[in-house]
């Protein structure tokens, strides 16, 4: 065996070990092998499961994995045998996945119908103390392979774009099939380390453009769009009142301001905080804010009641919360966007879009068809399942 060939095998076996990663300009972390599993349970617990695990582990174990959408549904974390910080290098043989079938659900239609069924709850209870405000509406799209999907290559491509956070995750084991969830997140939940936090909500979006002008006016009109504005802020709003209990100082030092992804615009708000008390765990505050109105809405309750009404497949592990969390309590959590559950030779993918009033039904469509791009893109194909 040549040394290039003993390379990629090598890859491969890590590739096999790895239990999660997080990867991005902030840094990598990597967790090989299962160690031992934080016992699962939903958000009102988490606290005390979270304590009592690292009371028996120590301050210096780490453990990793991702909430679910739904609030009393289990989580599911990890403790990895073995966590490093430094990237993997790429394999220098790429596994092809072959030929691809796709099958979105619902149609893009059916989306629509969807959107205009929630604008029309909005229109109903305008007025009412508790009225429906926002609400985020997602859809997925299943991509099929001739070949089981190569997680190492798809966790590598999608680490190519600086803005965002690439992430793997296990999940819990379907009709005997194991699960991953991988994704490239724009969006930071929020970080702690000691007693400092940062969150960056994002809420409002336009597809990049290839040509340069046209990328320009299409920033340009979404700094400019009301109804983008009033989605964005109200993300803000609900992420400073939750955090507020929790801090002696909080603000937005920048305010509102444009960020983008390699294919996509959105509206970005940088919040930082010094806590009251440098204990309290991030994964703690993470699940306090999550799911926030940029993928649930406003009432929250109220507006994942309908969400479970409107979509007609349910979220799992989508729109909730990945990342990692230390015995010291300090760890980042991204919210769960842009991302697929793959199993085998499947991968389901995910988008949402905000609807408030004055929402288009056949634009938020077509932007959630725009968030597909970046998985499309690291899976090797087009929107019509060709490769690229």
């Amino acid at each position: 065996m040549n040394a290039l060939a003993r390379k990629v095998v090598a890859a491969s076996a890590l590739q096999e070990d790895l239990l999660f990663a997080f990867q991005s300009r902030r840094g990598t972390i990597r967790g090989l092998g299962m160690e031992a599993a934080l016992q699962r349970g939903s958000a009102v617990c988490l606290g005390e499961r979270v304590g009592s695990f690292f009371s028996k582990v120590g301050a210096d174990a780490l453990i990793a994995g991702a909430l679910p959408f739904d609030r009393d549904a289990d989580d599911y974390l990890w403790q990895a045998s073995q966590v490093t910080k430094a990237p993997e290098p790429v394999p220098s043989a790429v596994r092809h996945a072959g030929r691809w079938l796709l099958r979105p659900e619902p149609e893009p239609a059916g989306y629509v119908a969807a959107v205009r069924r929630a604008l029309a709850i909005m229109e109903a209870e305008k007025g009412q103390a508790d009225a429906l405000a926002k609400i985020v509406l997602a859809r997925s799209l299943v991509a099929i392979a001739e070949h089981p999907i190569d997680l190492g290559m798809l966790l590598a491509r999608l680490s190519i774009d600086p803005a965002i956070t690439a992430f793997m995750v296990p999940l819990p084991a379907k009709a005997g099939q194991s699960r991953a969830l991988v994704g490239a997140t724009p969006e930071l939940l929020l970080s702690k380390a000691g007693g400092r936090i940062s969150s960056h909500p994002l809420a409002g979006s336009a597809r990049r453009q290839s040509d340069i002008a046209v990328d320009a006016a299409a920033a340009a009109a979404l700094g400019r769009s009301d109804k983008d504005r009033r989605e964005h802020q109200i993300v803000v709003e609900f992420i400073l009142d939750t955090l507020a209990p929790y801090c002696r100082h909080l603000s937005r030092p920048e305010g509102m301001s444009l960020t983008s992804t390699r294919s996509m615009w959105h509206l970005g708000t940088r919040i930082v905080g010094e806590l009251r008390d440098e204990t309290v765990p991030a994964i703690v505050l993470a699940a306090a804010l999550h799911p926030t109105p940029a993928v649930c809405g406003l009432p929250r309750d109220r507006a994942a009641q309908l969400i479970g009404q409107l979509e007609p497949h349910h979220r799992d592990f989508y729109a909730g919360t990945v990342g990692w969390c230390d015995g010291r309590g300090d760890g980042a959590w991204y919210v769960t966007i842009r991302c697929a559950e793959i199993s085998g030779c499947e991968a389901r993918l995910y988008a949402g879009a905000g609807i408030v009033p004055g929402s288009d039904p056949w634009a938020e469509a077509e932007e959630t068809g725009a968030k597909f791009g970046a998985l499309l893109a690291a899976l090797g194909i087009d929107t019509q399942g060709a490769r690229i």
